[in-house]
């Protein structure tokens, strides 16, 4: 490895690691409001659907350029650990009942699942484009 392809990674490391974060912030960060029925009172929230699949699609992206460019086995753990540290310290800092240690595991999980399948598609699909640069 050279000195310029390991400035290459670290870069990239960095930058997805930034933009990662950066998703989380821009779709869920700033929420933390929940709704409660009126009829049944029941509570949900504090995410709407239309921010956790804005969420999973930035995140799909940034996998999928980053699997291009990156080994997947940088991509996924740098995802799943950025992302699921940002919504940890959120979750942690705003419950009481300690059930966001349970959340934090599905976070996880759901991370490293989807990042991986994300970014080993796209490196296989970039391997066998016929207009990819030599």
């Amino acid at each position: 490895m050279t000195a310029t392809r390991g400035t290459h990674a670290l870069l990239g490391v960095l930058f997805l690691a930034a933009a990662t974060v950066g998703a989380w912030l821009l779709w869920l960060g700033w929420d933390n409001g929940y709704t409660v029925d009126a009829e049944t009172g029941a509570t949900s929230g504090p995410y709407e659907a239309w921010q956790v699949l804005g969420c999973v699609l930035t995140l799909v992206l940034l996998a999928a350029l980053a699997g291009r460019r990156l080994s997947p086995w940088l991509v996924v753990p740098v995802m799943t650990v950025a992302f699921t540290a940002a919504w940890t310290w959120r979750a942690a800092s705003t419950d009481d009942s300690g059930l966001w240690a349970v959340g934090a595991v599905l976070v996880l999980v759901g991370m490293a699942a989807g990042s991986t399948a994300v970014s080993l598609t796209a490196r296989r699909v970039g391997r066998r484009s016929p207009d990819r640069p030599v």
